[in-house]
């Protein structure tokens, strides 16, 4: 039998903070968002009860859509592009056009009792979002700048094995290192590579490991690039990934 035991030393985890904000605009490029100062995710689901002679018998959950309150001392000027704020050069902006869906990703932190918030951190990615601003109130000056703050809100896109979604999060302390750093070079660029968020589809392709019998005595892998070594044009292995047969003709892949 086990015991339960409470407040174990290095156990004792919490979140905290946001940083590393990106946006990335409909044309592919990106912009650095410093000033990030909240994301408040909100939750959108809803309960529906039944009643029967008086009775609760059922209660009916209804998964809600993504949705968020997002606060900034400052913004990335490309962000008036997706508001509808337009630039006629020289200086001059015309408010109040057409505003457009975007993509983003923030980091939010991870810390214990022992590590702080070293223990790792999650980056959330946000895909077809809009944003509506909320009022911004201009008063004399002060030591505290305005703080901007918008409502997001999602469309969601199809993920494979689940219900559609706008929102995905990617956990440092539970990711291979590899993984970790093969999708952050592709939401944070590289020397040889520019930063975009990539399409859940992709993200998926690049989590999940694939592997298919095309019945004529050969296998294709598809999935991060790390777990497949080619050793040559036609012939793969996948030395990090362990298979346990369960008889003859049947195993399980485990990464």
């Amino acid at each position: 039998m086990t015991t339960l035991v409470w407040d174990q030393i290095g156990k004792r985890t919490y979140q905290t903070g946001v940083d590393h904000g990106v946006l990335y605009l409909p044309d592919g490029t990106s912009a650095v968002w410093n000033g990030l100062t909240s994301v408040e995710e909100r939750f959108t689901q809803e309960r529906k009860p039944y009643y029967l002679d008086g009775v609760k018998y059922l209660e009916h959950l209804t998964p809600g859509d993504f949705a968020a309150q997002l606060k900034a001392f400052t913004y990335p000027e490309e962000f008036e592009q997706v508001t509808g704020v337009r630039s006629k050069g020289s200086g001059v902006f015309v408010h109040d056009q057409n505003s457009t869906s975007f993509g983003l990703s923030y980091r939010t932190l991870i810390g214990d009792d022992v590590s702080g918030t070293e223990r790792g951190y999650k980056i959330h990615l946000l895909y077809n979002v809009t944003a509506i601003p909320d009022n911004n109130v201009y008063a004399s000056l002060r030591a505290q700048p305005i703080e901007f703050s918008w409502a997001l809100s999602g469309t969601a896109e199809a993920v494979p094995g689940y219900r559609p979604t706008a929102h995905v999060t990617l956990d440092s302390t539970k990711m291979t290192p590899a993984l970790l750093a093969e999708i952050e070079a592709i939401l944070y660029g590289t020397a040889l590579l520019q930063p975009r968020l990539p399409a859940l589809q992709e993200l998926v392709s690049l989590i999940y490991l694939v592997i298919v019998d095309n019945g004529d005595g050969t296998w294709t892998a598809t999935g991060p690039a790390h777990l497949i070594v080619m050793v040559d044009s036609t012939t793969f292995q996948l030395p990090e990934v362990d298979a346990v047969y369960l008889n003859p003709t049947t195993y399980v892949i485990t990464i």
